[in-house]
């Protein structure tokens, strides 16, 4: 019988997530073997289920607050519930799951000589004073706040990558993910641009918080994926942390307009008191992307909205 040659044996963690998922495919495509664990706490079996005939492909039901022994080549760290509902239903689980989850891929990555990326935030800058925000800004985050549990699970997670780096020698990737939108978004994921879509589609109101004029920035799944590859593919000493993101900044208001439009929906505004500690403002400063990984997004707002919109109309 032949035996199947694979380039890398690589594991996504949160890989039947919304990003893990595409991130599986894509290194699928690179002819890897990819092992994707998930305690599926927000990511869905739905996500992955057509990656499962493809013999290069495995799935593990696995919490990365307990260890795991695989032997692999790379380590994607993306377990993290990532929206304000989910991970505010367990704060303290969303903690262990930063924190003690990043000691555990951390040491495993230690022990079988793995390069390791970790999956972090724009919300380590929390509600910024400097805009757009540069990786050489600290951030001015709360940390007794509901957010505090994320925000400061992902900065804890951020120090202890660059302490494995300099104590035990282990080759880190640190990526600040800045919003992402696409298909395979959890449908009450409650992330804005999910919460406006359902809504839209549905003809129900569409809810802003505060005055609608806090802006985002909105990067396609695609673009960021490829930024994850580029920035694994980089030279060692490329250790990041890099923004990854789309610098094109837009209010709630125009995001809201922009969604009625596309869906053709007749959905009204409705307006609700802004969340405690939801930042103004949030733009990635993206220079060192494009200096060092020679990455920055393509995908226009539009364009990448009618690929999540025709997604999420099965759930409407």
């Amino acid at each position: 019988m032949k035996k199947y040659h694979f380039n890398k044996r690589v594991l996504v963690t949160g890989g039947a997530g919304f990003l893990g998922s595409h991130l599986c495919e894509a290194l699928l495509k690179r002819d890897y073997a990819v092992v994707c664990a998930d305690n599926f706490f927000t990511g869905q079996r739905g996500n992955v289920a057509h990656l499962l005939d493809n013999s290069r492909f495995e799935i593990l039901r696995h919490d990365i607050t307990f260890p795991l022994f695989v032997e692999v080549d790379e380590i994607f760290n993306l377990a993290c519930p990532a929206s304000p509902p989910h991970y505010q239903h367990d704060p303290v689980q969303t903690t262990k799951t930063s924190v003690i989850g990043a000691i555990n891929m951390l040491g495993l990555a230690k022990r079988v000589g793995a390069k390791i990326f970790q999956a972090s935030t724009s919300e380590v800058y929390g509600d910024p004073e400097v805009h757009p925000q540069p990786e050489t800004y600290w951030g001015r985050v709360n940390p007794i706040g509901t957010r505090s549990c994320y925000d400061e699970g992902k900065r804890c997670a951020e120090t202890l990558f660059f302490d494995y780096y300099r104590q035990n020698n282990v080759q880190i990737k640190v990526a600040r993910i800045f919003n992402t939108y696409g298909p395979n978004m959890h449908p009450h994921d409650g992330r804005v641009v999910s919460n406006f879509i359902m809504q839209a589609l549905r003809g129900e109101p569409i809810t802003i918080y505060g005055s609608g004029q806090q802006t985002r920035s909105f990067c396609y799944v695609s673009d960021l994926i490829a930024g994850f590859l580029k920035l694994m593919d980089s030279p060692d000493d490329v250790t990041g942390p890099v923004n990854l993101g789309n610098p094109g900044e837009f209010t709630m208001l125009e995001l809201a307009e922009t969604v009625i439009k596309l869906t053709g929906s007749k959905s009204e505004l409705i307006f609700e008191p802004l969340p405690s500690d939801d930042p103004k403002q949030r733009q990635p400063n993206i220079t060192v992307a494009k200096e060092k990984l020679g990455w920055e997004p393509k995908v226009p707002l539009e364009e990448g909205l009618k690929h999540t919109i025709k997604y999420f109309k099965q759930y409407a």
